[in-house]
C-alpha cells in the first residue's frame, strides 16, 4: 500500500509550496527523489502522480511539490488549477531554483522524521524542471544522482525581437491551450536571466556535474526538440551518463491532464528511471 503524506514546505521567502510524499513503508531507510515539474505545470499534472507513484512501488521515498510562484493555489482544489495568474506572472527562473534548494534543506533538516535516506538525494525534473534540476545538481553536492525528461537545454529561448517588445510592454502574455488561460510573464523573467546568466546556464552546469545523470526524450517532441538531449548528452561525462530517445512519442510520453491511463513511451520512461535509480 502507498502512503501519501500531503504538506507545505516554506521557501527561504516564506512562501508555502504544496509537497505530496508517497512511499511504501519499510524497515530499511528508501532512496530518495524529488520531482520538479516544467512551466505550465504542477504536482499533480497528468502521469506525474502515477510515474511517482511506480517509483514508490519500486521501493523509493517519492517527493513532488509545487513550485511557489507555479500560478496554483494552497488549497487542495486549487493546486492543480491556475488560480494565482499574479504570482506566475512574477515567476523567475531563479526563484525556482532556490525554491528547489528550499525542498532539500526541508529534506535534509527533517530526515529523521521520515524514512528515507537524504544521502542518497536524487533529482528528476520534465521540461524547464528538468533544467531547474540540472542547475541545482551542478551546485549542490548534497545531490548524487540526476535524471531529466524531456529537458531544455538552456533557458535563453526567445528572439532578441521578442525580448525587446517584451522589455517595452514590460510584460509578454501565452495560451494556455488547455485551460484557454492567458498567462502573462512580466518582464522580470528575462530581467532575471540577464543579471543571473553564469548561474542560470544550462550547458556549463552539465559539464560540471559528477554525479550519474540520464537524459530521457522523445523524438516527436515538438515542444523542446530532442537534441536538446542530445547537447546536454554531448557536454556531460560519459563515464557517468546514458540517453534515452524514445521513438513515436512527444513532451508528456504520451500522457495528457486530466489523466486518461499510461502509454507504452510512459512504461518505457518509468522502467528507464526505476532501473537508473537503482544502479
Amino acid at each position: 500500500m502507498i502512503n501519501k503524506i500531503s504538506t507545505f514546505i516554506s521557501n527561504r521567502l516564506g512562501d508555502r509550496m504544496p509537497a505530496d510524499f508517497r512511499f511504501i513503508a519499510s524497515e530499511k531507510k528508501m532512496p530518495l527523489v524529488v520531482f520538479s515539474h516544467g512551466f505550465k505545470g504542477f504536482k499533480d499534472w497528468g502521469c506525474f502522480p502515477y510515474m511517482m507513484e511506480r517509483l514508490a512501488e519500486a521501493g523509493f521515498f517519492c517527493v513532488l511539490f509545487n513550485f511557489s510562484y507555479n500560478g496554483t493555489g494552497e488549497e487542495q482544489k486549487d493546486q492543480s488549477d491556475f488560480t494565482r495568474l499574479d504570482l506566475f506572472a512574477k515567476n523567475t527562473f531563479t526563484r525556482e531554483l532556490d525554491d528547489l534548494g528550499s525542498v532539500i534543506d526541508f529534506l535534509e533538516l527533517n530526515s529523521d522524521s521520515y524514512n528515507y535516506d537524504f544521502g542518497s538525494l536524487a533529482l528528476l525534473g520534465h521540461s524547464r524542471g528538468g533544467g531547474i534540476s540540472i542547475l541545482k545538481t551542478g551546485e549542490d553536492d548534497r545531490v548524487k544522482k540526476l535524471a531529466v525528461l524531456a529537458s531544455v537545454n538552456s533557458f535563453d529561448r526567445y528572439s532578441d525581437v521578442l525580448k525587446q517588445k517584451w522589455k517595452e510592454a514590460g510584460f509578454f502574455e501565452v495560451l494556455n491551450s488547455r485551460t484557454n488561460q492567458v498567462m502573462r510573464m512580466n518582464y522580470d523573467l528575462i530581467d532575471d536571466l540577464e543579471r543571473n546568466i553564469t548561474r542560470l546556464n544550462i550547458q556549463k552546469a552539465i559539464e560540471s556535474i559528477n554525479v550519474p545523470v540520464l537524459f530521457v526524450h522523445g523524438m516527436q517532441d515538438i515542444t523542446v526538440d530532442y537534441s536538446n538531449a542530445e547537447d546536454l548528452y554531448s557536454r556531460s561525462n560519459k563515464s557517468l551518463t546514458s540517453i534515452r530517445l524514445i521513438e513515436n512519442t512527444g513532451h508528456t510520453f504520451g500522457a495528457v491532464h486530466p489523466y486518461e491511463g499510461t502509454t507504452k513511451a510512459l512504461e518505457e520512461v518509468i522502467d528507464a528511471l526505476i532501473g537508473f535509480f537503482k544502479e
